[in-house]
């Protein structure tokens, strides 16, 4: 595959986009955290915090990372922020206005499973990054990349007490095939993470079943 920049140009936007936003990292670490933390003892208006947190955190990587810094190198970031945006209004719709998105760790299978995706992108995924050497700045940090974002989510979508929409899985998995590509491509091997975690939870959302709730935030006709 050719890319329109080099290794070293994507690492380097890395650097320049994370001294940039600083401390805005540390913000979506706790930001991060407290969603898990409203999921394992759910409130009254846990569904609408938590999808506010991811809204954030899609539009946050759309406008800033691709728009912003990644397309001084490849014009394509255009398109992949667009999507990131639109991820993220999706989730503020669906989740905050129309109160769709109703997040619980049940202590079963699919939510044990979501733990582990969520743990590779807050933990295993820096520390992976660290021993393949790339370290901060010039690395993806959870909350503020795409990637380990894109993980993070997905792990989350195992914690839905009804299985989310195709709409809603549509733009991560799209990431998930485009991203997926830096394993190979850039040696960013701890993106290996993205397409396991993409797969284990849509495969484990169709085993479970049941009626589709549409968490799309429209009306059923």
């Amino acid at each position: 595959m050719n890319l329109p920049f080099t290794i070293d140009q994507f690492m380097e936007v890395f650097r320049t986009y994370n001294l940039a936003i600083w401390p805005t990292q540390i913000i979506a670490y706790v930001l991060g955290i407290g969603a898990l933390l409203l999921a394992f003892r759910p409130t009254r208006f846990s569904g609408r915090i938590i999808s506010a947190v991811l809204g954030c955190f899609w539009i946050l990587n759309g406008a800033a990372y691709h728009l912003t810094f990644f397309s001084t190198i490849n014009k394509a970031a255009v398109g992949f922020g667009t999507l990131f945006i639109l991820q993220g209004l999706l989730f503020l719709w669906a989740g905050v206005i129309r109160t769709n998105l109703s997040f619980r760790f049940r202590a079963d299978f699919s939510s044990w499973t979501g733990l582990v995706i969520i743990l590779y992108a807050l933990v295993v995924y820096p520390l992976l990054g660290y021993v393949f050497g790339h370290r901060f700045p010039a690395s993806p940090v959870f909350g503020v990349a795409p990637c380990p974002t894109t993980i993070f989510t997905f792990g989350l979508f195992l914690w839905l007490e009804r299985r989310p929409s195709f709409g809603m899985l549509l733009i991560p998995m799209i990431w998930a095939l485009i991203g997926s590509s830096a394993v190979i491509v850039l040696g960013v091997r701890e993106d290996i993470g993205l397409m396991a975690s993409a797969l284990a939870s849509v495969l484990i959302l169709f085993l479970r079943g049941g009626k589709e709730k549409d968490t799309s935030g429209s009306k059923p006709v």
